[in-house]
C-alpha cells in the first residue's frame, strides 16, 4: 500500500520575500523605483497636488513672519514659519523658510545660499555669544555681550586717541582719526548707513565704506 509523503513548505510572502531579497541589487531597486515614477509622469499622474499638500499639513499651525534674506544687496523676501504657544520665555521652533511670492524684488524665488536660511537658525554650530582670541591665544573664547560692548568701548577711544590727527603737515586743522575704519554690510539699510555715517564721523573718522556712502 502506497504512503503518502507530506512537504512542508515556506508560506508564500516568505518565498515573495526570499526572491525579492536574492534576486533584486540595491542598483534594480533604484531603476525600478526610477522607471516607476517616470511611468506616473508619462501616464498623467500630477504628483504636485499631493506635494503642496504635504508642504500644508508641514506649515498648518506655524505663525508666518516675512523677513529679508542677510547675504547680498538684492534683498529677497522670506517667509519664516514658526511653531510655538506665544508663552512667555518660549522661543518659537522655526520649522520652514521659503521665498515670499508677494515680495517685488524675487518673487518667491531664492539662490542656494537664500534656500539654506534654516540651517542658519538650526545650525547647532552657530555662534551665539561674542567670542575674543586674546593677543597670543590659540583659542577663541565665550564672553558676555556687556563685556564684548566694554571692550569695544576701551579700545575705540584708546585706538582713537593713539591716531588722531589735530593738524596735517601744512598746519591746517583736521581733526580726523586715521586709525579706525568703518565697513558696512551689504544688507544695510541706507537709514542705518546715514546713521553709522553720522556717528562715524563724529568720532573723526576718514575711512568709511557702506552702500550709502554718497
Amino acid at each position: 500500500m502506497a504512503r503518502g509523503i507530506e512537504i512542508e513548505s515556506p508560506p508564500i510572502d516568505e518565498l515573495v520575500k526570499e526572491t525579492f531579497l536574492t534576486e533584486t541589487s540595491r542598483r534594480d531597486f533604484f531603476k525600478i523605483a526610477a522607471v516607476g515614477g517616470a511611468a506616473a509622469t508619462v501616464f498623467g499622474f500630477d504628483l504636485q497636488p499631493a506635494y503642496a499638500q504635504l508642504k500644508e499639513l508641514k506649515i498648518a499651525r506655524a505663525a508666518e513672519t516675512r523677513s529679508t534674506c542677510p547675504y547680498c544687496a538684492v534683498g529677497c523676501g522670506v517667509l519664516i514659519y514658526t511653531l510655538g504657544d506665544k508663552a512667555k520665555n518660549v522661543t518659537p521652533q522655526v520649522i520652514h523658510v521659503e521665498g515670499d511670492p508677494d515680495h517685488p524684488t524675487n518673487r518667491g524665488t531664492l539662490c542656494p545660499k537664500g534656500s539654506s536660511l534654516e540651517q542658519d537658525m538650526l545650525n547647532p554650530r552657530r555662534l551665539t555669544k561674542p567670542q575674543v582670541r586674546r593677543p597670543g591665544a590659540t583659542a577663541w573664547e565665550d564672553i558676555s555681550w556687556d563685556a564684548a560692548l566694554s571692550e569695544i568701548a576701551v579700545w575705540t577711544k584708546k585706538t582713537r586717541d593713539a591716531s588722531f590727527v589735530t593738524k596735517d603737515a601744512a598746519g591746517h586743522t583736521v581733526n580726523r582719526c586715521e586709525g579706525i575704519s568703518f565697513i558696512g554690510g551689504c544688507t544695510d539699510t541706507n537709514e542705518f548707513n546715514y546713521l553709522v555715517v553720522k556717528a562715524m564721523r563724529s568720532l573723526g573718522l576718514v575711512y568709511l565704506e557702506n552702500q550709502a556712502r554718497v
